[in-house]
């Protein structure tokens, strides 16, 4: 029961992360091209400079309750992934010191350079979280003591022993890009207001038409890659709900944006990414990292979790951190009410 509990606690978290920095993500890309003007630019990061290093908690948060919870999983997955670990540290880095640092200089080739390095950075950072993600769904060449290696690319096919990169993760990839990307331009419906708020609600519809076929893509390339996906799903056919809400948040999404009602197409974009993320996390449940080379070797929730002991009391104190967290965020985002309007966008 409790593997049960903490296996949906850490997922919970993780799908917290992807709904609150992911809009910050989708703005850092819609920043190389959306905004014409100085002042557009600097509205854009008002919708975000409140908010942006607080959403990234959840990430910190997500990896020491995973540490916690499944050291097994935390001890492989860092020690396996650490090429693109490294690799997202650096882009964060970048990412936050480029957003930081372009409105404290007034030469403009350093503006448009670290403009740049906003944009690019926040776009591969939704690519590697992606691919990240179609890696587990993937697999990995475990070995029996828990441990793998793997490169950034092998033959870009995936097998007993894949890259990183592959064309199935490259396809996650550009799920999440697509997806980060709309979610941020229908924030931006929301943050801003005048010309760029009408760009930004007509840019939804071709990210849309780009998600709608990506999705229905790797739906398919991940029944393919990885048959027993779809195992829970036949013993819970209830659980079916799942893509039927995938369905259902794709078509509100393109519905409210059409009648001009930005929140609810937000909103719908948050269920997207939600029933996205479960879907994926019911369909390699009980297993937490499956394993190319052979089941006996996947990390499973019974091998992975801490002691009764650790977990009860983790439980406790886990409330009360997210609790505090949750209040944070609370009072953060109704702080932040109203429109960052280009004319007084400021940082």
């Amino acid at each position: 029961m409790m593997g049960f509990v903490w296996f949906w606690l850490v997922a919970v978290m993780i799908v917290g992360y992807v709904v609150l920095d992911g809009f910050d993500l989708g703005v850092g890309v819609l920043h190389l091209f959306l905004a014409h003007t100085e002042s557009e630019k600097r509205a854009m990061l008002a919708s975000i400079g409140p908010v942006w290093d607080g959403n990234e908690v959840w990430l910190l948060a997500g990896g020491g309750t995973l540490y916690f919870a499944f050291p097994l999983l935390y001890a492989s997955a860092f020690s396996g992934f650490y090429l693109p670990l490294m690799i997202v540290l650096w882009l964060l880095v970048l990412r936050g010191v480029s957003l930081e640092l372009r409105n404290h200089l007034e030469l403009g080739v350093w503006r448009t350079l670290l403009d740049g390095v906003f944009g690019l950075a926040s776009a591969l950072l939704a690519i590697f979280y992606g691919a990240a993600l179609a890696n587990v769904l993937r697999g990995v060449p475990l070995q029996p003591d828990g441990y793998f290696f793997l490169p950034l690319w092998t033959n870009w096919r995936p097998g007993v022993d894949p890259g990183i990169l592959d064309w199935y993760t490259v396809i996650g990839g550009l799920v999440a890009l697509a997806a980060l990307t709309l979610h941020g331009a229908l924030w931006l419906t929301i943050k801003v207001s005048g010309n760029l708020a009408e760009r930004a609600r007509r840019i939804v519809t071709p990210l849309w038409l780009a998600l709608l076929a990506l999705t229905v893509i790797s739906l398919i390339t991940t029944i393919a890659v990885r048959p027993a996906s779809l195992d829970n799903y036949f013993h819970y056919p209830v659980t079916f709900i799942i893509p039927v809400g995938v369905v259902a948040s794709l078509v509100g999404i393109w519905f409210w944006n059409h009648n001009s009602q930005p929140v609810k197409a937000f909103l719908a974009s948050c269920f997207y990414l939600f029933f996205m993320l479960a879907g994926a996390c019911w369909g390699v449940y009980p297993t937490l990292l499956p394993a190319t080379t052979g089941a006996a070797n996947d990390i499973t929730l019974t091998r992975a979790i801490s002691g009764p002991h650790t977990l009860a009391v983790g439980l406790a104190w886990w409330i009360f951190g997210m609790a505090l967290a949750v209040a944070y965020v609370v009072f953060v985002y109704s702080r932040f009410r109203g429109k960052a309007d280009a004319p007084a966008g400021g940082h």
